[in-house]
């Protein structure tokens, strides 16, 4: 089976600085890896997400402040910046994401990933930071739900920073399992063990904190000692992956030790468990990952472990 990939130019037009981490040479190093590798691909659309989808998940203030710099240079925040045409990728990233969770699990198109820029797991529902302007992944696990494709959507967010905005839009909604493995302590400070959710969705929020230096072996046992159970325990009808690379051993802004040969694992475990709960329906969305000579690397073994 092929794997879909959504791509679009307008992501590397995102330029939050000349010497930002969050730059667009991370996908022209996607792009070297998967011209050069075997995987057989089926080309997706990205497209606009509309207003209606991203107040899903966001307030009406946040959505408006993120129109309002198009085609202007802010400083969000002392990591977060938009240039001109920042709005207009972070529209289409949350867009690509939306659509390819709805097409996978219509069965309209094979499993897959949207690799896309601005990364969005730690935008909340008020504020873009963290170089994200959207919540790209949580648009998707809300519109599978609101539109009646999904009852239930578990998201497994194995980025080297914990995913905080995800956390925090899901925290009190029993209808999405959010887990994380992430390295503590580490931006944004959050990721606690403790912290499983409130009201109606306790009991559905599940952190696994790694310490510094940690790698395969540790992230494989947290998947298969704890994040497997409980997403197996939840039965998802899908599950959505946050993908995040910095988990790299050498990436510049992590800490973990992670190997190629590891996200190739990670793939491989993923594919396990969505046939086992859900009928194969998974989809990822790119967020960190930043040792640019290795990150294409990185994305093409994990993906490699789908092309069946």
């Amino acid at each position: 089976m092929p794997v879909s990939l959504v791509r679009d130019p307008r992501f590397a037009r995102h330029q939050p600085g000349s010497r930002h981490a969050e730059s667009a040479a991370r996908l022209a190093s996607i792009d070297v890896a998967l011209a050069a590798s075997r995987l057989r691909v089926v080309e997706r659309p990205a497209r606009a997400a509309d207003p209606e989808e991203l107040l899903r998940v966001h307030t009406a203030a946040h959505v408006a402040a993120m129109a309002e710099t198009a085609g202007r240079h802010v400083d969000i925040d002392p990591d977060t910046h938009a240039s001109p045409d920042s709005y207009e990728a972070a529209l289409y990233a949350a867009g690509g994401t939306i659509d390819l969770a709805r097409d996978v699990m219509r069965g309209d198109t094979p499993p897959g990933m949207v690799m896309c820029r601005p990364p969005g797991h730690h935008a909340t529902r008020e504020h873009a930071m963290g170089f994200c302007l959207f919540n790209n992944v949580a648009a998707a696990a809300a519109a599978l739900i609101d539109e009646g494709l999904a009852k239930k959507v578990a998201i497994y967010d194995f980025d080297f920073h914990h995913g905080n905005g995800t956390e925090a839009i899901f925290y009190s909604d029993p209808r999405v399992l959010y887990a994380s493995t992430h390295q503590m302590p580490a931006y944004p400070g959050t990721g606690e063990a403790d912290r499983t959710g409130m009201g109606l969705g306790k009991g559905a929020n599940l952190n696994v904190p790694l310490e510094p230096g940690q790698g395969d072996i540790e992230i494989l046992r947290a998947i298969d000692q704890v994040i497997a159970p409980a997403i197996h325990r939840f039965s998802p009808d899908m599950i959505l992956l946050s993908a995040g690379f910095d988990a790299l051993e050498g990436d510049p802004l992590g800490g973990l030790s992670v190997t190629i040969d590891g996200f190739h694992t990670i793939g491989a475990r993923f594919w396990r468990i969505a046939e086992e709960v859900c009928e194969g329906r998974v989809a990822a969305t790119l967020e960190g990952g930043y040792a640019i000579e290795r990150l294409g690397t990185a994305v093409v073994a994990f993906l490699e472990a789908w092309d069946r």
